[in-house]
């Protein structure tokens, strides 16, 4: 377990590299600043050592030179103030720079995930990877950047000038100097674990609360306010658990390094006193070795405190690069064509798909459809309808089979261009943040006020939206605000209405309208369907009487097929299914 860890650090830090060699300038300003901040800030204490010399009893006190090296030294402070602002700003644009390309990366991968990873995963979980995670992977490299290197320069720096002062009370100082290290070692493999585990329990409860608000009226409406409660409690108990835990151990780093810092100041103190009396060294190199001594013990403290921070951006980092990393959807061939505008021919032949590999869903399904043709999907619940308009947008890929468009196997064409083919309305509405025109527009920018006004009249949405405060400059929130489910439905219909591509999908998409606004839609889709290939996903069957093939499905295979007067004659599944639906209820 514990090698797999350290495996798992370095190869995080690994990636972390890779992103850091893009902004290398900044990092070398960085370094060069920071090694001048150090250089300036250990050469004060000579300065301070010198003019402490020169006050050699009362009276006899050299101001010329006093004031010489006070100028000296006020130059030297500017320098450091200066060159620490410099190295400050090159820190904050490395740490965000590096976030936000890791940001961009995670977004175009959830872009080109394939949908069987969407599925699997809560939408919290992975919002939680792209801000939570990508926060505190932020932080932890700020504080390296900005303690990490200025702690290393200045260990190095002090035990340079405190050498050049007295090799053997440095040697004091080195022989204390692994109590840190050791300690740092500690706390390190310690907090990691720790750390990681908080960063998934914080996704867990990032999940649970984005489903809680999206759901907030099923769970009052059937009192689940105390199960929700009760899972919240266990999972917030969890990350407090884990957290008191990593902040525990992480705690344990400033009074442990102080320890060692104390040590060593007492064993500089008592040394540099014995050479002092001995005439080895003067009042003033005593004054200069005390403040390095201090100087250099600082640093340790903020490189513990740097380490458990890294810790936990390590372990942030890493589920971040495991969306990164996570197998995208198959891409386009090298070779894939442009569909260009179908005529709207489909077939699919021997198509085989499954979601779970051990339970089979759709077996060896068979359909051809004209151009023109209006085909009806019924059956019922998870009989396979949805799937079959999965598998004809590619959102899903056939696992044997194929499914053509105009001859061409859907496989070899560019999923964008098949996409643009179809027109789709799904049961499950979704709006944009932004103004009404440009939800309608979606599909079509470029779109004149008159035609996006005139798809909107043909969706029967014109009235409401004229209604609205500012009509079609009216700003709607995420998913549609305070918009009624079934006026939602309708920009969605008017959307589609606006593109008006060769073959549609309408998938329960009249399911949230009342039956009076329905009648006027079928009109308007019987007008939209002319000429086009259509796909009808119905539950009501008195939609679909129209359509030119019904497919009447069941557990994932296609049991009746015909138009609406053929399938009732044969008194089957669909008929029984049909009678279910309009027959007379008895009193």
């Amino acid at each position: 377990m514990r090698e797999e860890m350290r495996g798992g650090q370095r190869e995080t830090v690994g990636k972390v590299l890779r992103y850091i060699r893009k902004y290398w300038v900044y990092l070398a300003m960085s370094i060069l600043m920071a090694a001048l901040t150090v250089t300036l800030t250990l050469y004060l204490p000579i300065l301070t050592g010198r003019v402490i010399d020169l006050i050699l009893d009362r009276g006899r006190v050299d101001f010329d030179g006093v004031f010489r090296i006070l100028r000296v030294m006020g130059v030297v402070i500017a320098v450091t103030a200066a060159a620490q602002w410099i190295m400050n700003v090159c820190n904050n644009k490395l740490a965000y720079r590096i976030v936000q390309d890791v940001r961009n990366e995670a977004f175009r991968k959830i872009e080109i995930l394939p949908l069987k990873y969407i599925d699997e995963h809560s939408y919290g979980e992975v919002v939680s990877r792209v801000i939570a995670d990508a926060d505190q992977f932020s932080d932890g490299l700020l504080m390296g950047f900005t303690q990490f290197f200025t702690g290393v320069i200045t260990i190095l720096g002090t035990l340079g000038f405190m050498l050049s002062v007295n090799v053997w009370i440095t040697c004091v100082v080195v022989l204390i100097t692994p109590l840190s290290f050791l300690v740092a070692s500690f706390i390190a493999k310690k907090t990691y674990l720790m750390f990681r585990e908080q960063s998934q329990t914080r996704g867990e409860q990032t999940a649970l609360i984005e489903e809680m608000i999206g759901s907030q009226k099923v769970v009052q409406a059937f009192s689940h306010e105390d199960e929700a409660l009760e899972r919240f409690d266990g999972i917030n108990g969890r990350l407090a658990e884990c957290s008191l835990k990593a902040i525990f151990y992480s705690s344990i780093t400033n009074p442990a390094t102080r320890f060692v810092n104390n040590l060593v100041y007492a064993g500089v103190a008592v040394t540099g006193a014995v050479y002092a009396i001995r005439g080895g060294i003067s009042v003033g190199q005593l004054s200069c070795f005390l403040t390095y001594a201090n100087q250099y013990t600082k640093p340790f403290n903020e490189i513990s405190g740097v380490v458990t921070e890294l810790q936990n951006a390590i372990a942030c980092a890493a589920r971040i690069f495991a969306l990164i990393e996570e197998e995208p959807q198959v891409p386009d061939r090298e070779n894939a064509l442009s569909l260009g505008e179908a005529d709207g021919r489909v077939a699919l032949e021997h198509v085989s798909f499954s979601y779970v590999p051990d339970r089979k869903l759709i077996t060896d399904f068979n359909l051809s459809v004209l151009a023109g043709q209006r085909v009806a999907i019924v059956g019922p619940t998870g009989c396979g309808k949805t799937t079959v308009i999965n598998l004809l947008m590619r959102f899903y890929d056939v696992q044997s089979g194929r499914i053509c468009v105009d001859g061409a196997d859907i496989r070899e064409v560019t999923r964008g261009s098949l996409r643009a083919n179809y027109g789709m309305v799904l049961q499950e509405t979704w709006l944009k943040a932004g103004t009404i025109r440009e939800n309608i527009a979606m599909g079509k920018p470029e779109a004149s006020e008159e035609e996006i006004i005139e798809a909107a009249k043909l969706a029967h949405a014109h009235s409401f939206i004229k209604r609205m405060p500012k009509g079609y400059d009216t700003v709607i929130g995420e998913d549609g605000g305070s918009l009624s489910q079934g006026q939602k439905q309708l920009l969605c219909i008017a959307r589609v209405m606006l593109c008006l591509p060769p073959m549609l999908i309408l998938d329960e998409a009249t399911s949230s309208i009342d039956t009076r606004t329905e009648s006027r839609i079928q009109k308007a889709f019987a007008t939209m369907m002319q000429g086009r290939t259509s796909f009808i996903v119905a539950h009501r069957l008195s939609t679909i009487r129209e359509a030119d093939v019904i497919l009447v499905m069941k557990d994932g295979n296609v049991i009746e097929q015909g138009d609406h007067e053929t399938l009732l004659q044969k008194g089957g599944f669909y008929a029984n299914l049909y009678n279910s639906q309009f027959a007379p209820s008895s009193l």
